[in-house]
């Protein structure tokens, strides 16, 4: 058995727990502004469980809420930062790569083979690439035209991330399968450090079983469920 395959073997093994969201369904679509201010936001459940797996300090305010109707998936990060960076071209998506981020990952499949990534920051840019266990990354892949809107906004000690997705691209990418996706919501902090680069915090809804920071691996992963 190779390396890989032993990496994904002991990751499905080790996950004993896995965590759900319920995504809750809105007769009403959900205006898309880059600001969290649409009244039907008020429906839908507040995810606040987020954790910092690799260090000991606190985790700073980190809320997720999704929705959907009978087209869109329908998502809203709200995030308290005191400290947002954002560097780079606000045209490169690969400017998010040293930026302060939200991500949520989709996998199509228990073994990663594909798996998703949309990573957000607080300029709106989106780092969009498809990939394959362990870390076979195309970033040169996009999410299809139209199917994807993600729009951005910060204020000093807060940046919002509010984006939609077709469910019609969802189904097509083996991701929303029935009323259930497998995906993974994470969070990049970084902060500056007198003296050294920028250093990060990385976040995650799910514990990952890594002793190093990893998104990139099945336990990383729990349902979100589409409820009416």
């Amino acid at each position: 058995m190779n390396p890989i395959s032993i990496i994904l073997l002991l990751s499905l093994l080790m996950k004993t727990d896995t965590s759900s969201y319920p995504v809750n369904h809105t007769d009403q679509p959900i205006s898309i502004s880059g600001q969290g201010d649409d009244p039907g936001w008020a429906t839908a459940t507040i995810l606040t469980d987020f954790i910092n797996p690799w260090s000991p300090d606190p985790v700073p305010p980190t809320q997720f809420q999704a929705l959907w109707d009978d087209q869109y998936f329908y998502f809203l990060y709200q995030v308290e930062d005191r400290n947002i960076i954002a560097p780079g071209d606000p045209n490169d998506k690969r400017g998010v790569l040293p930026s302060d981020r939200v991500e949520i990952f989709f996998k199509a499949n228990g073994e990663m083979d594909p798996y998703y990534c949309l990573e957000m920051d607080p300029r709106g840019r989106v780092l969009d690439y498809i990939a394959r266990f362990y870390r076979q990354v195309d970033f040169d892949w996009e999410w299809p035209e139209d199917a994807l809107v993600v729009k951005a906004s910060q204020t000093e000690n807060q940046y919002v991330v509010e984006g939609r997705i077709t469910l019609k691209s969802l189904r097509e990418m083996g991701i929303l399968s029935g009323s259930q996706m497998e995906a993974g919501l994470f969070r990049g902090d970084y902060f500056p450090v007198k003296g050294k680069e920028n250093q990060v915090h990385w976040i995650s809804w799910i514990q990952p079983e890594s002793q190093k920071p990893d998104f990139h691996l099945p336990s990383a992963f729990g349902f979100l469920n589409l409820i009416r």
